[in-house]
């Protein structure tokens, strides 16, 4: 009677969590993976039906407890939080990134003979593939393959709007500094950044290895050394439609980031003006203007982690996100996060690097680079790709696991992926079977979700 009932339970434990799932996808417009778990809901209902009706038999009885046995150890280890310790990162002897070194300074130099004289005398081995590279024309070429006449111009139009910015925006700070409550002033700046439209936000005490050794984005200031004095990190994190980045590599996806870009370079600039009118100074760093590395900033507030692609992975948001910074002389009060241990699953899952369309990301473990180890991409690969194409890709944010909207049904299972590397692999294996494994590149900007 015990097993008859816990059977009728199981059953309907099942059925109503599949349902759950299966309403979840079909909003999300999920077709495959809705088919699969509709065949998945009748198995499941077939089976629990079939130990219900036949408890009686003495071999049915033996696997029926066989199965709420292994169900309930299961669900016991769903729940422990456990991952063995892993070693540390060693920060402190990180050689400072040379943004002279980056691919879009590496791909200006061929407008300006002079520096493009200079950075090859210092960096011979880059010359040649950056030759390749530069045949290659800009990202809004004609020739593209997802070059279009009307598309293409929203996102070139969205980066002009910023660089316009970059060279106008010179905002002084007021001379006499105020007294401030550095709790209130915290509590206010976040509060900025979410109603002008951040979805996270976090402060982090400088470190050296936040900034770039030396200037290289712009001819003006070329190869300067960097010299911030400021002592907070503010990081700004705004959304990217997911339903644009699953569209990835096309041209939409472009248009989605250039979005996000301006979205976090308004926020700071809001509130790089707000710090000064305080009296103190600021500095907002955002697309084409950076002195400093974004996402050490913004893992080191703990509002993400570091991920296979390079790039970081928001606790919510996953990695369809972008980040503005504001480095200030303010005291602030630094943000903390808890680990959602998406290292481990990065080290797992693979598969932004089975799908990458240039081969960039390592299906290896963390390689070292700059004296400490950590993600990093070929970006010279990832660069030429993003040149024949027309786009800036994206294809690796669009298979990645963690883009998913920020549902209550996504919410359960990131923090079910968060508790234990057996959940994650269940979870990663689930994942691959609803929503596949590998991706086809779309032909042309014309696709069918």
């Amino acid at each position: 009677m015990i097993i008859y009932k816990t059977n009728f339970i199981l059953l309907i434990f099942s059925s109503v969590s599949i349902l759950f799932t299966l309403w979840n996808l079909i909003i999300e417009r999920k077709k495959r993976a809705s088919i699969i778990l509709i065949m998945i809901f009748f198995f499941n209902f077939i089976l629990w039906s079939f130990l219900i009706l036949n408890t009686q038999i003495a071999l049915i009885y033996f696997i029926n407890l066989i199965i709420i046995i292994f169900i309930s150890i299961f669900i016991l280890i769903s729940f422990i939080s456990y991952f063995p310790k892993q070693e540390q990162r060693n920060l402190s002897k990180i050689i400072q990134y040379n943004e002279k070194n980056i691919m879009f300074a590496r791909d200006s130099l061929d407008s300006f003979p002079e520096l493009y004289s200079k950075y090859y005398k210092e960096k011979p081995e880059n010359e040649i593939i950056d030759k390749k590279i530069h045949q290659k024309g800009s990202l809004t070429d004609k020739s593209k393959v997802y070059y279009d006449k009307y598309l293409t111009t929203i996102y070139d139009s969205a980066f002009t709007f910023l660089d316009k910015e970059r060279k106008n925006l010179l905002i002084e700070k007021d001379n006499n500094k105020t007294e401030i409550d550095k709790t209130i002033i915290t509590k206010t700046i976040k509060e900025i950044a979410k109603i002008y439209g951040a979805i996270d936000i976090g402060i982090t005490k400088l470190k050296p290895y936040h900034f770039y050794s030396h200037k290289g984005r712009h001819p003006k200031g070329w190869g300067d050394k960097i010299i911030n004095d400021h002592h907070y990190g503010i990081a700004i994190i705004v959304p990217m439609n997911i339903d644009m980045i699953n569209k990835a590599p096309t041209v939409y996806t472009t248009i989605e980031s250039s979005k996000a870009y301006v979205e976090a370079a308004k926020i700071a600039y809001i509130i790089e003006t707000y710090i000064k009118k305080f009296g103190y100074d600021a500095k907002s760093h955002t697309d084409g203007n950076y002195e400093t590395l974004c996402v050490p900033i913004a893992i080191d507030a703990g509002i993400g982690e570091l991920s296979r692609m390079g790039i970081m992975i928001h606790k919510e948001f996953g990695p369809c996100i972008r980040i503005s910074i504001i480095t200030t002389d303010m005291n602030l009060i630094p943000t903390e996060g808890k680990t959602q241990h998406i290292d481990s699953f990065c080290n797992i899952c693979k598969k932004c690097a089975d799908n990458c369309p240039s081969d960039a990301i390592s299906k290896k473990n963390e390689p070292k680079s700059r004296g400490f180890t950590h993600w990093s991409i070929n970006q010279e690969k990832c660069f030429s790709f993003w040149k024949s194409i027309g786009t800036d890709c994206g294809f690796c944010l669009k298979v990645c696991p963690y883009t998913k909207p920020n549902t209550l049904f996504h919410k359960i299972i990131r923090f079910y992926i968060s508790r234990n590397q057996i959940n994650q692999h269940i979870a990663l294996f689930f994942d691959d079977i609803l929503f596949g494994r590998k991706f086809k590149i779309p032909a042309s900007n014309k696709i069918v979700e």
